[in-house]
């Protein structure tokens, strides 16, 4: 097994999954898993050591001779975060999905939209070429259009399906004219060619364009203001969809992709303002208007978008400290909100309702979904020893480090902060505390075991990095932070974490 095998695997299940199902219906998720899972596993054992000592690995097929495009692959600390992330929540889903969507006629199908879009997003991560980069990045767009659509007969999901196509469409094509330009800049499309070429770029005719272009892109896929519109509207999508775009896949791409460009495009006055500030501003105005919502799936929306807008904002002001605490809260986001997503489906399908008023008491009754929703929230407010703490804390130094914009921008981040605590403890208080409320059904006790694995285990890997880093943190800085933090960066960086 090699990097191309990993990322292109996936696109081969995906088509034999609709075949599969007949043979192996409730099992279908438990076995199409495997995959994932095994990538994950393999990733984990086979790279995670050597690139924590500083390597990277790098594969390249001729593809398109005549253009000069190779199917390249490329591996270093960033990518390997994301794919492990991404084939990780992905098994889960995937067992999760298999139950939860077990009465629905189409179920064949919607395995094999998730396998292609796992695959288009494992393709993104591990492309080592800028037009690969491009057909995956559209690959994931057509394949979201169709999870997202999953509920075909019903308007408002057509409607959301195609809002979500037309704006990340629309910022595909800019982004494909600014990796072209990009290209031409660089003399070239491989990827590990033109992170040595940082100076060149920025020294460029063509950065002016470049940079409004890819940016265009990664803020459209990635929700920032004012394109933020489109993803509470994907929350049309099935729960398992909405848990695993929202969490470690599609909304990150652009923020993949900024992180990625980061040693070509950062460092000037340019990436500072334009990135550093729509990330705030989206930081905020996700965090006010999730304080408005009622309905639990909105809520996750919202907060999302204000959890996208820190990573970006972060990116943008550049700098170890800012880049560390980037990759600390991608990781701490993703494995929270797939938690939190995961159990919204599981409230959802036990008593017919979101609306978080008209939930209670059911901590009793669930005791797993509620532990896993009490990690989670608490990793999501920032309290030790989750691993949620140390990104809060590293969030803050960030902001107090940029000079006059400090105060303004902690001031930002204080906000923020203070409204997901309060969204946090909202999600767990109301459904799971106080007398239980009556609602459309009932719960009889638990949800199944394919239902809530996912999100006790993802909750608990919060917990579990968290004390791994007060208890070892050098052997935490070395996976968690310092191979990302030096791709991020473009040069060796030495990090150490602490609680």
């Amino acid at each position: 097994m090699d990097i191309a095998f990993v990322a292109l695997s996936g696109f081969v299940l995906a088509f034999l999954a609709p075949a599969i199902y007949p043979l192996t219906r409730k099992w279908t998720g438990w076995l199409l898993a495997l995959l994932p899972a095994g990538i994950a596993l393999y990733l984990g054992g086979r790279y995670a050591a050597p690139i924590a000592a500083g390597e990277t690995f790098a594969v390249s097929y001729a593809w398109v001779p005549s253009l000069g495009v190779n199917l390249s692959f490329y591996l270093d600390g960033l990518s390997l975060t994301f794919a492990l992330l991404i084939s990780g929540i992905g098994a889960f889903v995937l067992i999760y999905a298999g139950h939860y969507l077990a009465k629905y006629r189409q179920i064949n199908h919607f395995f094999l939209y998730i396998l292609l879009f796992m695959a288009s997003m494992m393709g993104v991560v591990l492309a080592g070429n800028l037009l690969t980069i491009f057909l995956f990045w559209e690959l994931t767009s057509i394949s979201s259009y169709l999870l997202i659509g999953f509920h075909h007969d019903q308007a408002d999901s057509r409607a959301a399906a195609l809002q979500a196509l037309l704006v990340t469409g629309a910022g595909g094509l800019a982004l494909l004219a600014g990796l072209i330009l990009l290209g031409i800049a660089g003399g070239g499309f491989e990827m590990a060619d033109l992170l040595t070429q940082g100076d060149l770029i920025r020294s460029h005719a063509l950065y002016g364009p470049i940079l409004l272009l890819v940016l265009l892109g990664a803020f459209t896929k990635s929700a920032q203001f004012p394109f933020h519109f489109w993803l509470p509207g994907a929350m049309a999508a099935p729960t398992p969809v909405s848990a695993y775009l929202h969490s470690a896949t599609m909304v990150k791409a652009g923020v993949y992709l900024l992180a990625r460009l980061s040693p070509i495009l950062a460092d000037t006055a340019a990436w500072t303002t334009i990135v550093g500030g729509v990330g705030a501003v989206t930081m905020l105005l996700g965090a006010i208007i999730a304080l408005q919502q009622s309905d639990l799936k909105r809520i996750l929306a919202y907060s999302t978008i204000s959890a996208l807008g820190t990573l970006v904002m972060l990116l943008g002001l550049g700098g170890k400290t800012a880049v560390e605490a980037a990759m600390i809260f991608l990781v701490v986001h993703s494995l929270y909100k797939g938690t939190l997503f995961l159990a919204a489906g599981i409230l959802d399908h036990a008593t017919g309702t979101r609306d978080v008023y008209q939930l209670g008491g059911l901590g009793r009754l669930m005791p797993l979904t509620a532990t896993a929703v009490l990690l989670a929230a608490l990793s999501m407010s920032g309290v030790p020893p989750l691993l949620g703490f140390l990104s809060k804390e590293l969030l803050y130094e960030a902001t107090l480090a940029v000079g006059a914009y400090a105060w303004p921008l902690t001031g930002a981040a204080l906000l923020a902060n203070g409204a997901m605590v309060a969204v946090a403890v909202g999600l767990f208080v109301r459904p799971f505390t106080g007398p239980q409320r009556p609602t459309p059904r009932q719960p009889a006790g638990e949800a199944p075991a394919a239902l809530w694995l996912g999100p006790l285990f993802l909750a608990g890997l919060g917990l579990l990095f968290g004390l791994w880093v007060g208890f070892a943190p050098q052997a935490a800085s070395r996976a968690l932070a310092i191979p990302q933090v030096t791709a991020v960066l473009g040069h060796p960086v030495e990090i150490k974490l602490a609680l």
